[in-house]
Order: C-alpha cells, then sequence, then structure tokens
C-alpha cells in the first residue's frame, strides 16, 4: 500500500502519541476523583479537532469541551456520541435546540441564556442539561455574583418543571499564569461563595469547575470534581512564568515545517521583501520559504521569527508576506526543496512556538491556534 507523500510546500505535523501522553501526564497531576477536559475549541487550537478529541478521549479524559454550540454539534457529526461535551460561548438565537437534542452540556451565564433554553426544552420536548457559570472576577463571559440568587433560583424552577438539570457550577482563571496574582485567592473565595450560594439553594451539581490548564498544573486546591486543560493538552505552557512544557512532563504536539521554494544568490545591498526593512550586508544567498501571514505565520515577527534549515537557525529577513517570506542563507549550501523547520518540540535544535510568540510579542497559544486552514494537517503516532 503506497501512502500519500507528505505536503511539500508546508505541512503541520500533529503528533497523536504526544497527546495522548500529555492526557496522561496531566491526569496524574489531579485526584482520582477529579475529571478531566479535554479542550478542543478553535480546531483544537489548531490541531484538528476531531482527530484530537479521539485521541483526547482513547487517553482516558472524562469530558471535551468547546467554545461555541457548533464546534460541538460538528463532534457529534464526526461520530463522537457518547463523550460528555460542555459548550460555553453561546449568542442569542443559537441552536439550543439542537444542542438538547445532541445532548451536550450548555453553559447558561444570564437571564436570557436560560429562557432561550427553557424554550428549547418546550419545543423539543427533551429537558435541557445545563452548567452556570459565574463571573467571578474576570469580566467576561458568566454571571455577576449580584444577579446569581436569581438565575440560580429561576433555573431551579425550570428544572423542578421537567425543563433542565443543573449539571455543573464554573468559572474561569483571569490570572492563573502569574504565579501568586492576588486575584487567584479572590476569584477561589468568590467561587467557593457562590458554589455554597447555589448548594444551599438546592442546585446538586455532577461537577465544579474552575481550573484551566495553568491552574491545573500548579494550583492543586483549585481542581474541585474536573479540570480544563486546553494549552497544556497541546504540550504547550500556559506561561514561560510558570515553566516550560519539559518541566511538567509535556511534549510539542505540532510541528510546522515548510520547503525552500527558491534559492539565489544575491549582491550585497539587495533589498529584501516589502519596504527593504532587510538589506543584504553582502553577496549572499536568499531562501523563499512558501509561507506567509495567510498560514498563520505572523507579520509582527518579521525580522525576527525564527526558522531551522540545514544545521542552523535563521532569521525571517525583512517582512513576512502574504504567503511568503525569506531567510538569509549567507554561504551555506541550501538546495531548492530543503526543509524549513519553524517549530516543533526543540529535539532537533529547532524553534518552539515559544520562540515564534517572543519574536512575535505575543503568546504561544496564538501562534499553533492562528496555523491556517491552507496547511495540511498530517497525523503521526509517535
Amino acid at each position: 500500500m503506497t501512502e500519500t507523500p507528505p505536503p511539500r510546500r508546508a505541512r503541520a505535523e500533529i503528533d497523536l502519541g504526544a497527546l495522548r501522553a500529555n492526557v496522561r501526564t496531566l491526569r496524574a497531576r489531579v485526584a482520582p476523583h477529579v475529571q478531566l477536559m479535554a479542550v478542543v475549541k478553535a480546531d483544537a487550537y489548531g490541531h484538528g479537532a476531531v482527530r484530537c478529541a479521539r485521541a483526547a478521549l482513547d487517553a482516558g479524559a472524562d469530558w471535551l469541551g468547546t467554545a461555541t454550540p457548533h464546534e460541538a454539534l460538528a463532534l457529534r457529526a464526526a461520530g463522537i456520541t457518547d463523550a460528555r461535551i460542555l459548550c460555553w460561548l453561546w449568542t442569542p438565537g443559537d441552536p439550543w435546540a439542537e444542542g438538547i437534542e445532541a445532548g451536550l452540556d450548555m453553559t447558561v451565564s444570564g437571564m436570557w441564556a436560560l429562557e432561550e433554553v427553557v424554550a428549547a426544552a418546550r419545543s423539543t420536548g427533551r429537558a435541557a442539561r445545563v452548567q452556570l457559570k459565574a463571573d467571578t472576577g474576570l469580566g467576561r463571559n458568566g454571571c455577576q455574583p449580584a444577579d446569581w440568587p436569581e438565575l440560580v433560583g429561576e433555573a431551579l424552577r425550570a428544572q423542578k418543571d421537567g425543563l433542565l438539570t443543573v449539571t455543573g457550577l464554573w468559572s474561569h482563571f483571569a490570572c492563573a499564569d502569574e504565579p501568586g496574582h492576588p486575584s487567584i485567592a479572590s476569584q477561589l473565595d468568590v467561587f467557593r461563595t457562590m458554589l455554597a450560594y447555589a448548594e444551599k439553594a438546592g442546585v446538586e451539581p455532577e461537577v465544579r469547575h474552575i481550573a484551566n490548564s495553568p491552574a491545573t498544573l500548579t494550583l492543586p486546591e483549585t481542581h474541585f470534581d474536573l479540570v480544563r486543560p486546553g494549552i497544556a493538552m497541546y504540550g504547550v505552557s500556559p506561561s514561560p512564568e510558570i515553566g516550560t512544557p519539559a518541566d511538567f512532563g509535556l511534549r510539542p504536539v505540532m510541528s510546522l515545517l515548510g520547503s525552500v521554494a527558491l534559492v539565489k544568490q544575491v549582491p550585497g545591498g539587495h533589498g529584501v521583501s516589502y519596504g527593504h526593512h532587510y538589506i543584504t550586508e553582502g553577496e549572499t544567498h536568499l531562501g523563499l520559504v512558501p509561507l506567509g501571514y495567510a498560514d498563520g505565520i505572523p507579520r509582527h515577527a518579521s525580522g525576527r521569527g525564527p526558522v531551522l534549515v540545514g544545521d542552523r537557525i535563521r532569521r525571517v529577513a525583512g517582512r513576512v508576506a502574504m504567503d511568503q517570506f525569506v531567510v538569509d542563507l549567507g554561504t551555506d549550501a541550501v538546495e531548492p526543496g530543503a526543509e524549513a523547520l519553524l517549530f516543533g518540540p526543540g529535539d532537533r535544535g529547532e524553534p518552539t512556538a515559544q520562540d515564534w510568540a517572543d519574536a512575535a510579542d505575543t503568546i504561544a497559544y496564538e501562534i499553533v491556534t492562528r496555523i491556517g486552514a491552507r496547511v495540511p494537517r498530517v497525523y503521526v503516532d509517535g
């Protein structure tokens, strides 16, 4: 049987073996009774939601998490029919009825959402599975403490009427990736207070949860009944301040590779790419890498983005364009078709996603998540 050769222009290699190992490592960091939700929102942070969801479940994940209901419904459509899936980012008019019929756990953060999910439950004749989200200080989605009694009370009334079951109570940290930040303790106190109110009122949640990736890794007091690792599952540290992936026994899952499309000799004083922000110092060889910001290569890394070509780290020479960028090869004998390794686990001395984040003044989450659909995902099982 002949295997399809890997794409030559560019590819993102996704190591499902590394992802499974990361899930097992993360599970080992929490108590046996604590469940693990594998967050696969945003196409699994650019890694491919369906394949990564299946790998995570194989490795022992108990839940899947998505941002939008459409992401969750796509997992169901792909044949992931039995796993518990929580989705949390709803807007008015979203497919509540379809979510109920698909057996999703659906987040409610305010009265408008509760009203819509109750109406959908009536129309389908089935009880919705609802998790109430508390805004404990992040200031994004979630119910403010002042509005919590009304939301809890109305949810319990709907539950008594058989229209829904409150399956969970949860929140999200603002600064768990900043060790010692005072908001961590403050949010945890608010969360405990809001949990106590809801449970005293009669809510009997299956799961209570607030721990994201950094909290899963460093704050065991926040684990409650379930943790929600996202970026850590893909072998990327949530923050250099809390440690590298290796510090936590995690391995990066994505490697981004391209091929050198053209090598040419140019004289000194030659401008390179738009705006001529890079001028060759002397006679040199330029290598063209056919990846650009349309593929997710950050333009902000122009002049700084690191690439392993041959046995040396090169830097993007001049501006990253929509479809391509250039590296200065000097006198090195590099042939067209040579591999350009933008980032990976670092085993071969190649840059990592964090190195690109540093070059672009952003976070590693953005580097892996922004890799576009024009770059094929090639799945390996290392």
